[in-house]
């Protein structure tokens, strides 16, 4: 075909099953090619370890005795206070998240925009380190009350964000209809908003409440039993790891339970707009007398979440001199956590770039199954994972056993469902007909991915190994497991110092490791605006 030549045609019905589409993915039966399918099954593979394990060490004396563990009286009430911390945040995160995004968005509340930058800040604050804040602040706080505060105020923003995006994408011609048949803005609330932002709230919901059964510091530091305390207890406690087995085995299927049923709440019912285009803007609601009891309660949520734990960490900075903290000892620490966080980061960029093009570029049962291997860790507290790799190392790989290597591979399978989706998003930004372009030029699979898919996905990979890089430094009950003798994380001083009362001590970590967090995070800010 000449330059001059028309381009032909190609029907849906009769396009070839290798051909890619505008969206960016090949069609259902086109196989990916080895370069990316190997590395993409060990990547899967690593991802799936630690459900093989619990599969295999829950069952190692016996289904008797994996039941004798289940069953035992310790394990309801772990399961009864682990259900009810997580009940108990929820609501309160739908309480403030819900109540949040309806003023930020649909109100005339003065400054909607820097307070909708201010309520998303908690985000940046590791749960253990709002525990520490209001731990120091308060001693009598442990416990019950005091890990459902810090998680709360660490949490809320999960519902927050989903339920704004759902008000800005949603028409508001239903609720003028409400209000023209003369409701009051309080019923038309109830009865037409709310219904209409039930599917965003309940995901919000949902993310809560698996961070709060995943959570380990602030149940912790907070001397509050649930299920991944008792965990790590029975793990310390025994040399036998099959009750630690049994109970993450619980904790799995309260996840997956969880999961299933805020799928089934969500019904046929639909959410979407009916035609085209972008929902009309909706015409804010007038407060009224009601705007300085709404600044108020603004205020109120960034103080207590925001300002209150920086404050507390600014006191006992000002207390804490060099007898209670050596800044020598900080930078190392400090250093340390940069260097073990960026090389979790880069294993676990690589191992997800293969899973990502995939996922983006085919389709098929081969694609689904790696993309949702891929996936697997992520349902899991950083303990269980920890503990698999344990078992792995000691049976099969005993020379890196509490080596950095074996840190940097759990990092590597809690963290690869933020590189994937990051990969996965980033090459299906960028044109597949340059692939194909370079595949008719004669290049072979492994210099179309290197020359041609890398480069262009290169800004979204780097922002996936970035935020990759944030978590892996806020990582506390895998780190505490596995980390070498002697070595510490900004993560794990903080809660030795914690557990001790050295609040003075512990005061520097903390800092050090918000303002180390914040510094990608605001990159990340920057880049995607």
């Amino acid at each position: 075909m000449t330059p001059t030549d028309p381009v032909p045609r190609t029907d849906p019905a009769t396009r070839p099953a290798d051909v890619t589409t505008s969206a960016g993915r090949s069609r259902a039966g086109a196989r990916p090619p080895a370069v990316l399918l190997l590395p993409a099954a060990v990547a899967a593979v690593f991802a799936l370890l630690p459900l093989g394990y619990l599969a295999v060490r829950s069952l190692e004396r016996g289904p008797a005795f994996a039941w004798d563990v289940v069953a035992d009286e310790r394990t309801a009430q772990l399961l009864g206070r682990s259900l009810a911390l997580a009940a108990v945040v929820v609501l309160a995160c739908l309480l403030l998240g819900v109540s949040l995004a309806w003023l930020t968005v649909r109100t005339d509340l003065p400054g909607a925009r820097a307070w909708s930058v201010l309520v998303t800040l908690p985000l940046a604050v590791p749960s253990y380190v709002a525990a520490f804040a209001w731990l120091s602040a308060f001693p009598g706080l442990e416990g019950f009350a005091g890990a459902a505060v810090a998680l709360t105020l660490v949490s809320f923003p999960y519902v927050y964000l989903p339920v704004t995006a759902a008000l800005r994408g949603t028409d508001p011609a239903q609720e003028e209809v409400s209000r023209s048949l003369g409701h009051g803005p309080l019923t038309t609330f109830l009865r037409v908003t709310l219904p209409q932002l039930r599917p965003a709230a309940a995901g919000g919901a949902v993310l809560v409440a698996l961070y709060v059964l995943s959570d380990f510091g602030a149940v912790s530091l907070m001397r509050y039993d649930t299920f991944t305390r008792g965990i790590y207890t029975s793990y310390r406690a025994s040399f036998d790891r099959t009750p630690a087995a049994a109970l993450s085995i619980v904790l799995v299927v309260m996840t997956i339970a969880l999961v299933a049923a805020e799928a089934r709440t969500r019904g046929r019912a639909g959410h979407a707009r009916t035609g085209t285009g972008t929902a009309r803007p909706a015409v804010p609601a007038a407060l009224g007398p009601w705007r300085t009891p709404a600044l108020a309660w603004c205020g109120a949520v960034t103080a207590i979440s925001v300002l209150t734990p920086l404050a507390t960490l600014g006191y006992w900075l000002a207390v804490g001199n060099s007898a209670t903290w050596d800044p020598g000892s900080l930078l190392d620490t400090a250093g340390t956590t940069l260097a073990v966080a960026a090389a979790g980061a880069a294993l676990t960029t690589l191992l997800a770039l293969p899973v990502g093009v995939i996922a983006a570029r085919h389709r098929g049962r081969t694609a689904t199954l790696l993309e949702q291997s891929a996936y697997a860790g992520h349902a899991l507290p950083g303990i269980t994972v920890a503990l698999s790799l344990v078992f792995f190392a000691v049976r099969y790989a005993e020379p890196i056993y509490q080596e950095l290597p074996l840190l940097v591979c759990a990092y590597a399978v809690l963290f690869l469902p933020v590189a994937v989706a990051s990969t996965r998003a980033a090459v299906l930004q960028s044109p597949p007909v340059l692939e194909d372009l370079a595949r008719s030029l004669g290049r072979s699979p492994l210099r179309v991915l290197r020359e041609v898919t890398v480069p262009l996905a290169a800004p979204g990979v780097a922002a996936g190994a970035a935020l990759t890089f944030v978590v892996c430094m806020k990582e506390l009950p895998a780190t505490l497991l596995l980390r070498p003798t002697g070595m510490d994380t900004l993560a794990t001083r903080l809660w030795t110092e914690t557990g001790t009362g050295s609040f003075a001590a512990a005061a520097p970590y903390a800092a050090a490791l918000i303002l180390l967090a914040a510094i990608p995070s605001y990159l990340l800010g920057r880049h995607r605006t």
